[in-house]
């Protein structure tokens, strides 16, 4: 009886010291899960769009050795009284305008600061855009009706199989992705798990099987397309795009802030909406696109990419805002007029007629109600209209 309570009490030790070890190591996935499930609750969502590193795995996107691009600022601007409203009913964090380059107008709300390193939620889908302008040209991507399985052979058999790049860039890939960020259940929130959980965004990506309509047919936004498009971009140089977007356009644009993506558990950028920066950098990034793609005295971006990338060529409902390279066009845009866009309210507007652009971040858990997207671009208009 003696041996065996020995031998339980030994087993017992163990256990617990094995129950200990395993918590331990599974402590920091916990609470990065914790952290997720609390991302967008009323009373922690302005803090946590301007700290994602605290909730999430994290790399660095160098902004280089170079010295910091001037951003002068212009003429005093006093905004219009119904943008004064919209700023308090949208939960505006941050607003930088631009009028031809210089900084007309500037402020930070809700207790946040210039130098918060703020969410850009999928405003960062753009910045993808550039990059694969960028090596189209350099000859790493070939033709964008390459199929996107000569780059990532994993997608092979699965939902994927048959899109072209352009496909996947047009929002049309036809793949069956729920993203609706109010149910915890649906394919968006399953990968924001993943990432907790230190879980591998390619393997996510691969897994996926079903389509509703066949490649190029029909546009739907479908946020995994974009990190495909970062599989595509690694097949083709072998890097991670943390290390080729700063060498292609964060250090060339001479950046205030160094940015930051999160990343899953391998490392790997999560590109649909991870990429962290200040709203001013988010502006400098406008104004290069403004410019057809030349800032600080070089053309980082090709011209006929930008271009080509901020036309409506997305198979997208007429009636329907636009849709390009990853980037979109406001329901009757003019000439030049176009925009990244995140939920939450984050943006980046640009009216190249009127020498405008505006970045915008906000934590507005209402903006999926009926005519906040639009009236959202309205006070947008307004602003570049009274420049």
């Amino acid at each position: 009886m003696r041996t065996f309570g020995k031998w339980l009490g030994r087993f017992l030790l163990v256990s617990v010291l094995a129950t200990l070890a395993v918590g331990a190591w599974k402590r920091e996935e916990i609470m990065r899960l914790l952290a997720v499930n609390a991302l967008f609750t009323e009373d922690k969502i302005i803090r946590n769009f301007s700290h994602m590193d605290a909730a999430f795995l994290s790399v660095p996107v160098s902004r280089g050795n170079g010295p910091t691009t001037p951003l002068e600022y212009g003429p005093t601007y006093t905004l219009p009284d119904p943008v004064e409203t919209w700023i308090k009913d949208r939960d505006v964090t941050a607003l930088v305008v631009l009028k031809d380059g210089q900084i007309a107008y500037e402020n930070y709300f809700l207790g946040t600061t210039a130098e918060d390193k703020r969410i850009s939620w999928s405003v960062a889908k753009s910045y993808l855009s550039a990059l694969i302008g960028i090596l189209m040209q350099e000859g790493k991507i070939a033709s964008l009706d390459d199929p996107v399985t000569q780059y990532v052979p994993a997608l092979k058999d699965g939902a994927y199989d048959g899109a072209t790049i352009r496909n996947v860039l047009n929002m049309a890939s036809g793949v069956t992705f729920d993203e609706d960020y109010l149910d915890k259940n649906s394919d968006i929130n399953r990968m924001g798990r993943v990432l907790a959980l230190g879980g591998k965004m390619d393997d996510f990506a691969a897994d996926l099987t079903a389509r509703f309509v066949d490649p190029g047919v029909q546009w739907q936004y479908v946020s995994i397309d974009t990190h495909v498009l970062s599989m595509v971009v690694r097949g083709a140089t072998g890097r991670s795009i943390a290390d080729l977007l700063s060498e292609k356009v964060i250090a060339p644009m001479g950046l205030e802030h160094e940015p930051y993506y999160i990343t899953d558990g391998v490392g790997t950028a999560f590109v649909l909406g991870g990429l962290n920066t200040t709203t001013r950098d988010y502006a400098r990034f406008g104004q290069m696109y403004l410019q057809h793609g030349n800032y600080n005295g070089t053309q980082i971006v090709p011209a006929d990419w930008v271009d080509a990338s901020t036309l409506a060529t997305a198979p997208t409902a007429p009636e329907k805002k636009g849709y390009g390279y990853q980037w979109w066009l406001p329901v009757g845009a003019a000439e030049g007029e176009f925009m990244a866009q995140g939920v939450y309210g984050q943006y980046i507007y640009i009216d190249r007629a009127r020498g405008v652009v505006i970045a915008v971040n906000a934590a507005d858990r209402a903006f999926r109600e009926d005519g906040v997207s639009a009236g959202n671009v309205e006070i947008f208009r307004l602003i570049a209209g009274s420049l």
